[in-house]
């Protein structure tokens, strides 16, 4: 998508980015803030780990482009994207995920102007943030997971477990074993990067998945 030059090259409006990057990972927390920080065109790198900590930390620093993890732990990206853009200036917000996607319509209705895949290199990752600095849109229709692969049969489990039905309980009406049930559960917290049922579910909904489900309490 692009080469180191590109990477370097300075933004058309000239001026030096603030940038935020929101991660509950601080591992990959540092090594945005180390990459960016060695680039002319950036004036300022922060960090943030919850939303909380986003929404104070742009109404103080004010940056023009904040990179946003989708799935941040116990809270949601899009919902995080939609109230710092209620903030004032705000910020351009990039959605970014290594373990889903999610559409480009839902990621404009919850206020991004991009979506990137972790999967993408470090210089692919720098023009998008360029291109929305500078005005511009991008949703990565090609990155590895682009969507998350759930087979059928976790697709039905997904559905039954929203229905707030136990393992045994799907078992029975999917005519498995208790024990394919919960290999099937763990298979579908995996590829969501869910913790537990109401995380499944809720992130299955933000990626498109069961659109309609409603876990019952």
């Amino acid at each position: 998508m692009s080469s180191p030059a590109t990477a370097e090259r300075e933004p058309a409006a000239a001026r030096r980015l603030r940038i935020l990057v929101v991660d509950d990972h601080e591992v990959v927390q540092w090594g945005f803030r180390l990459l960016f920080a060695q680039l002319p065109w950036v004036e300022r790198c922060i960090g943030a780990r919850t939303g909380a900590q986003a929404l104070s930390l742009c109404a103080r620093y004010e940056p023009h482009v904040t990179l946003l993890d989708l799935f941040l732990q116990g809270e949601s990206g899009p919902e995080i994207c939609a109230r710092l853009r209620a903030q004032a200036p705000a910020p351009r917000v990039i959605l970014m995920s290594g373990a889903g996607s999610i559409s480009a319509r839902a990621a404009r209705a919850a206020g991004a102007a991009a979506f990137v895949s972790k999967e993408r290199s470090a210089n692919e990752i720098v023009h998008v943030v360029q291109i929305v600095g500078e005005g511009g849109d991008f949703f990565d229709e090609e990155g590895p997971s682009k969507e998350v692969p759930l087979s059928a049969r976790e697709r039905e489990v997904l559905a039954h477990i929203a229905r707030g039905q136990t393992n045994r309980e799907i078992a029975a009406a999917l005519y498995l074993s208790p024990h394919t049930v919960k290999e099937h559960t763990s298979t579908i917290y995996r590829k969501l990067g869910a913790r537990n049922r109401a995380e499944a579910v809720k992130r299955s909904q933000e990626l498109g998945l069961a659109p309609t489900v409603t876990l019952h309490r």
